[in-house]
């Protein structure tokens, strides 16, 4: 078994187990990040959409209320399953699901209009190669919009600690210079930059056997004052509370 099928393995086991707590998890239907979302795709009513990496169909199925039609994506069969359960709670018809690898779409060239996808590329060994191939299956004139956290550069060794304990299908999060470097590299046009501060609960976010470790990784950053992490954590009465770093990219295509 090579790296890359070991690697899918990995997200495999670890979003399989947790497909039921991310699809009902709150802050995955954030009103503010997702209304940033559909802004930096600009839907128009006879766009046909691609979510990349679509969990459970959170955006997907937003940007349905907006789209000729939407189809959504992904590796593991149990997150495409709360996709349909999520789909079938809305009353959504224009919607479709299949599985499959974010880094070898299985989409003919300039298939869709927009194509996004969110909190997937920290996931990814590589994730230029899953942005050119949502270049390739989008139109010329058409929307590619990228949705991850991204810590500062002093903190990208410490977030991909924290996130590697966390969750051990973590590669590694890019900065935001690094991710619009990545459009620059496919040969993208930039059209939109904006972010936002996702607020979790660390014990909704790690297997309980691991948050003693984290824990402890958290209360010293918060003793440390510096915020090594960059995730601005506190100690909370339920447990650590901390900020995602989350920035938006679009690019024309």
């Amino acid at each position: 078994m090579n790296d890359d099928s070991q690697h899918n393995d990995r997200i495999i086991s670890q979003f399989t187990r947790w497909a039921q707590p991310f699809a009902d998890l709150p802050i995955h239907s954030a009103e503010d990040g997702m209304a940033r979302t559909l802004a930096a795709a600009v839907i128009a009513p006879t766009d046909t959409v691609l979510d990349v990496a679509c969990g459970p169909g959170i955006v997907a199925c937003a940007a349905a209320a907006h789209a000729a039609h939407v189809t959504g994506i992904d590796l593991t069969p149990a997150m495409i399953e709360q996709a349909r359960v999520r789909q079938a709670a809305a009353g959504l018809a224009n919607l479709d699901w299949r599985t499959g690898d974010a880094t070898d779409l299985p989409f003919a060239d300039a298939s869709f209009d927009r194509v996004v996808t969110r909190y997937s590329f920290h996931h990814l060994r590589e994730p230029g190669r899953a942005l050119a191939e949502m270049r390739r299956v989008c139109r010329p004139g058409g929307r590619i919009v990228v949705i991850d956290a991204t810590p500062a550069p002093e903190c990208q060794a410490a977030y991909d600690r924290m996130e590697t304990l966390r969750d051990p299908s973590h590669t590694s999060a890019l900065t935001l210079d690094q991710l619009r470097g990545l459009g620059r590299i496919a040969g993208l046009e930039e059209a939109i930059v904006d972010g936002y501060r996702l607020e979790a609960l660390l014990a909704t976010l790690a297997d309980a056997d691991d948050m003693a470790a984290l824990d402890a990784m958290f209360d010293a950053d918060i003793a440390s004052g510096e915020d090594r992490i960059g995730v601005q954590a506190w100690r909370a009465a339920d447990g650590v509370r901390f900020l995602f770093p989350i920035s938006i990219v679009a690019w024309r295509r």
